[in-house]
């Protein structure tokens, strides 16, 4: 078994990068092409749910900071 970057899975932090780029529309042909052919789906979508979780959390904690602090 030969430690070849090129057939390593992604990292975290490569998947992380993946997955906000993808939020953006903005993943470049060669991260996709390695998330594709090395990464594994269940892995993207878990970290893409939990990205979706925190995004939605973080707009509803600034929305009622705005409302709480117009008095509302």
């Amino acid at each position: 078994m030969t430690d070849d970057p090129q057939n390593r899975p992604p990292t975290f932090w490569q998947m992380l990068h993946s997955v906000l780029a993808a939020a953006f529309g903005v993943q470049s042909g060669k991260n996709r092409a390695r998330d594709f052919s090395q990464g594994k789906a269940s892995h993207f979508i878990a970290l893409g749910i939990l990205f979706t979780l925190v995004f939605v959390l973080l707009l509803y904690g600034l929305v009622q900071l705005v409302l709480h602090l117009a008095g509302v």
